[in-house]
């Protein structure tokens, strides 16, 4: 299970196809999982907060999303979700490909927006709050695809495009300078190594392993993890194998034995501990109740 697919389990519109890479999902916290660790894709991402609230971070920077707010994740920038305080939180996902908008032979629109965008050569404002300027046309585009995904009416597609475009064109007035280069640089790493923990946290994973990824020290990498994350690498570590373990525990019926080692636990004691130090009861428990 990698986090896209975690991140989408409860998937209520789905249309996604080879050719037209377009999925909206509904999505709660903490009832469907207790957060979205830290994790970055080439899709384009929109979150759209339709009750409660929640605190979504990307790219490190922390923001507090609350009803009717929306939150733009251009194609490779670090985000993750989770509970704020005791808030619950829903929120709709819709995940798309940017290159679904782009010309093969290239075109004004993709050679002034959406290559700079994926190549990360502009950026865009993340965060709109329904006092923003250009909320009403984001939230009608975001509405309108919600009602056009309810009955996938013959050409739906033409109509998703034309508000995606129109979207966009609202986004337009919001684009920004991209990060200096050293701070790229930096986010780079830490993307590398997050990525390298979603692909191989089921196996052994050392810091040493996860600083040679980075090019580091073992001592410089603990020190950039911990600056950056605000965690150690090893609670990250066992906190994102707690989350995947969390979600098996709901998603499949295997043993909770199996579950431990599928998510990287070779002691299933430790494993226990962990688990009940994090949601406060035993794997069995967290079964029954969910």
């Amino acid at each position: 299970m990698n986090i896209l697919e975690y991140e989408n389990t409860q998937e209520i519109k789905s249309h996604g196809l080879a050719d037209f890479p377009f999925n909206i999902y509904l999505c709660s916290i903490p009832l469907d999982f207790p957060l979205v660790p830290a994790h970055w894709h080439n899709d384009m991402e929109i979150i759209y907060i339709k009750k409660g609230q929640g605190r979504i971070t990307v790219d490190l920077a922390p923001i507090v999303a609350n009803q009717g707010d929306i939150i733009v994740v251009p194609p490779g920038q670090l985000h993750s979700i989770e509970q704020f305080e005791e808030q619950s939180m829903e929120y709709e996902n819709i995940i798309f490909q940017l290159n679904m908008l782009m010309a093969v032979q290239g075109d004004t629109c993709t050679e002034k927006f959406f290559q700079p965008l994926l190549q990360r050569q502009i950026g865009i404002w993340n965060h709109y709050t329904p006092d923003s300027s250009v909320y009403p046309i984001l939230s009608n585009c975001l509405d309108t695809m919600d009602n056009i995904c309810k009955s996938f009416a013959p050409g739906y597609e033409l109509a998703i495009k034309g508000q995606l475009f129109t979207f966009f064109y609202a986004l337009n007035s919001f684009i920004k300078k991209p990060l200096p280069s050293h701070q790229n640089k930096s986010l780079d790493r830490l993307k590398d190594i997050l990525k390298y923990v979603e692909t191989n946290y089921s196996d052994k994973i050392s810091v040493a392993d996860a600083a040679e990824i980075c090019g580091f020290s073992q001592s410089h990498f603990m020190k950039f993890f911990k600056n950056n994350m605000a965690v150690s690498f090893t609670d990250y570590l066992n906190d994102y194998r707690l989350t995947m373990a969390a979600r098996l525990l709901i998603s499949s019926s295997d043993s909770i034995v199996n579950i431990a080692a599928e998510t990287g636990f070779d002691n299933l004691s430790y494993f226990n501990r962990l688990f009940k130090r994090k949601y406060d009861c035993t794997p069995t428990a967290f079964r029954n109740r969910s």
